[in-house]
């Protein structure tokens, strides 16, 4: 049976290469977008008509004249090949289905069957890349029912021999990609030094594919440093152009997960808006009522600077506080520290679904870039999420965080510096903190080696940004 597939950058020209293989009797049986564009596995309307007089089908025992003789006009063929073409947005059962429903009316208007003949559909795989390897075995598999269909490889290899080759397909891309990078990286070493560059310094190599794949070929060495440099700064999303927080007022609850310094920042906060405007344009809120010790913590902060700290322990206790603390330039509300994949979450997240409520989400700049991708995830508000950069003293690669940043398109509002209160607070400067992430630490045992740099580079980038648009 000759089955063969076409790939192409558009369904319109898969379909033509189709056509130069078969002529004008293709029939198109599968398509899918691929990579590289869309693929379609065709075939030519002799084969099927061969099935017809296989012994022991059903289809060759409808009429006696074979299909080959019922060769409709040029013009049908023409009009029933651009069906085809319109056909290839359909999934593989329903053009299936549409197939079995064409080879139908065309017997019927040719006589060789009768008006109560249907075929029954049979259930398919869906369809699958297929490696070198396999392409033969798509050519030589019997028809094994007495269907006018086509058995995919995986319906009639045992499981273990699919799985077999699924790894092998894996191999060889891995392969090809890092044959790709090295590649490239001789054509443009500059290019693939960045690359190591960024991943060192902290960056996924989602992020740093984009920013690299748009980076003019024609740049000096250092050149090319600095314009990496600003497109990192320009999408790193700041408030320097706007009000500072104890200047702009309002409510505010710091959000996270546990341990990532949200009682201390809330301090920090209040002593800056205390320093301003007092003492008494300030009010205090915790809801932290499981951590041991919680209240205490920010009733002894409130207490050096001057300011009662209130304790609520459910949503009407927060919003008769809030209530009582409406003329204040400033409240602050400290939350518990959870999880992102602990339950109660949710009902924290609810209790401060307050419409005069902003939410800070407090994330450690020294985590790791997973850990903070799900916090973002988990704690994520609707509309922009403000978010401030803790224990930045602590980090050895601030890379994560500003990659993180970028991607989820946070409004970083500020960052902390150590534990004093409230000295150790600083604005977002994105330019200071893009050069303090590139700056090199030393030797890691989680550094990639250049060898390395084809897994990362070769992957296509097809989704390198998870949210947002890179400003190149």
């Amino acid at each position: 049976m000759n089955i063969q597939r076409f790939t192409a950058p558009t369904s319109r020209e898969a379909l033509a290469k189709a056509r130069m293989a078969f002529g004008d009797g293709t029939l198109i049986l599968s398509n899918r977008p691929t990579e590289n564009g869309v693929e379609v596995v065709a075939t030519a309307e002799d084969t099927l008509a061969a099935l017809d007089q296989m012994p022991g089908n059903p289809i060759s025992k409808v009429g006696g004249s074979p299909a080959r003789n019922n060769r409709p006009a040029p013009q049908d063929v023409a009009t029933k090949v651009e069906d085809d073409a319109a056909q290839l947005s359909m999934s593989t059962l329903s053009f299936q289905d549409y197939v079995r429903e064409r080879m139908l009316r065309k017997r019927h208007e040719t006589g060789t069957t009768n008006s109560a003949e249907v075929f029954a559909p049979q259930p398919q795989e869906r369809p699958r890349a297929a490696t070198t390897a396999e392409r033969p075995m798509v050519r030589k598999e019997p028809v094994r029912k007495p269907q006018a269909t086509v058995a995919t490889p995986s319906a009639a290899m045992p499981q273990g021999i699919v799985d077999e080759l699924h790894a092998m397909k894996e191999m060889m891309e891995d392969r090809f990609n890092t044959l790709a990078w090295l590649g490239q990286a001789r054509q443009n070493p500059i290019q693939a030094n960045l690359m190591l560059k960024l991943i060192r310094s902290g960056y996924s190599p989602n992020l740093s594919r984009t920013i690299l794949e748009r980076m003019p070929e024609e740049m000096s060495a250092s050149e090319s440093v600095h314009w990496v440099m600003d497109v990192l700064e320009r999408n790193l999303r700041t408030d320097s152009e706007s009000t500072s927080l104890n200047e702009e007022g309002g409510v505010f609850a710091l959000i996270g997960a546990t341990g990532v310094g949200k009682t201390t920042t809330t301090a920090k906060l209040a002593g800056l808006c205390a320093r301003t405007h007092g003492a008494a344009s300030v009010g205090l809120i915790t809801l932290d009522t499981y951590r041991v010790g919680a209240h205490e913590q920010l009733r002894a902060y409130g207490k050096m600077l001057g300011v009662v700290a209130h304790l609520a322990h459910d949503r009407v206790a927060l919003q008769d506080l809030l209530g009582l603390l409406s003329n204040k330039k400033m409240v602050l509300i400290d939350t518990t520290g959870l999880a992102p994949r602990d339950p109660r979450k949710h009902e924290m997240m609810e209790l401060l679904d307050l419409p005069s409520v902003k939410r800070l989400l407090v994330l450690n700049a020294g985590s790791h870039g997973d850990t903070l991708d799900e916090a973002v995830a988990a704690f994520k508000p609707v509309g922009t999420q403000q978010a401030i950069f803790s224990k930045t003293d602590e980090a050895v690669k601030l890379g994560p965080a500003i990659d993180a940043a970028i991607r989820n398109q946070l409004m970083l509002r500020g960052i902390t510096t150590g534990q004093r209160v409230p000295e150790d607070w600083e604005a977002a400067n994105a330019a200071k903190l893009v050069r303090q992430s590139m700056r090199t630490v030393g030797i890691s045992a989680y550094d990639p080696k250049v060898s390395d740099l084809g897994f990362y580079f070769g992957q296509p980038s097809a989704q390198s940004l998870a949210k947002g648009r890179m400003d190149a």
